[in-house]
């Protein structure tokens, strides 16, 4: 399996938009995995679609937003906005140099 990412925006900075795209194909995945397929598919398969659509509304709240935290928090990388900041670390210590080595 692979997966390809496009997430050019010519208004940002290319690293910020690389981290943001490829943390939200990984939040993705990690809530396609979460999803109980199973279930979705037994109710499928019996015509119990009310239940399919009631479970398909309850999943929209769960809160994968905590598992995803404590991944972040596990892989020691910023959780939730906390990466802006380390983008903006990014920029001053490493772009900041390069643009202005462009200008001389």
């Amino acid at each position: 399996m692979r997966i390809c990412l496009d997430y050019f925006d010519a208004s940002i900075n290319r690293t910020a938009a690389w981290a943001i795209g490829a943390r939200n194909a990984m939040r993705a995945l990690l809530m396609a995995l979460l999803e109980p397929v199973a279930r979705l598919r037994e109710m499928e398969a019996s015509a119990n679609y009310t239940g399919r659509l009631a479970l398909l509304e309850e999943l929209k709240g769960l809160p994968f937003g905590a598992v995803w935290d404590y991944y972040c928090l596990t892989q020691r990388v910023p959780v939730g906005t906390t990466l802006l900041g380390e983008v903006r670390s990014y920029e001053e210590r490493v772009l900041s140099r390069r643009a202005g080595a462009n200008l001389g």
